[in-house]
């Protein structure tokens, strides 16, 4: 007696399993990722994504060699650039002019950007120039100071008519 039992129980049991795998399903056809929604009336289309917003300009270096001003505010602006850089870093950026331009222009740690990378006082080589068109010369005094020169109207640096901050 025991062993119909058994034999019942097993016929059961694979019956089960038999219907199970049979019976109609209600899931959506697995789709491949470029499938379109519109197949599948079920499931509404996804929204198209938002535009991302517009990444934040600084505005710190607008007025650096402004026609209408003079070398003493340009070496100002390119002093608060510094300064904004060292109250983010706790130090300045360092190195060639290059690569005090590329930290300004975001090359740091922080994706901070203080000086925007299109800007007319960046030239090909990635410096930061004077309103002549010369790079302007960091020299950096300590991990906190730093001496800021241009060479002034006779593009030539180490001359009478440099124009030195020292902020």
């Amino acid at each position: 007696m025991n062993a119909r039992r058994a034999l019942v129980a097993l016929a059961v049991a694979l019956l089960a399993l038999l219907a199970w795998r049979l019976w109609p399903r209600d899931e959506s056809p697995a789709r491949s990722p470029g499938a379109s929604s519109a197949a599948d009336p079920a499931r509404p289309a996804p929204l198209p994504a938002a535009p991302a917003p517009p990444e934040p300009r600084s505005t710190l270096a607008d007025s650096l060699n402004a026609p209408d001003a003079t070398i003493q505010a340009d070496l100002r602006v390119v002093g608060g650039l510094v300064d904004a850089y060292r109250s983010n870093f706790h130090e300045n950026p360092v190195g060639t002019n290059a690569e005090i331009t590329a930290a300004l222009m975001g090359r740091n740690r922080l994706d901070l950007a203080l000086l925007p990378p299109d800007h007319p006082a960046v030239n090909p080589r990635g410096e930061l120039c004077d309103r002549w068109g010369r790079p302007f010369f960091f020299h950096q005094l300590s991990g906190t100071r730093l001496e800021l020169r241009s060479a002034g109207p006779d593009r030539q640096l180490w001359t009478g008519d440099d124009v030195v901050l020292t902020p």
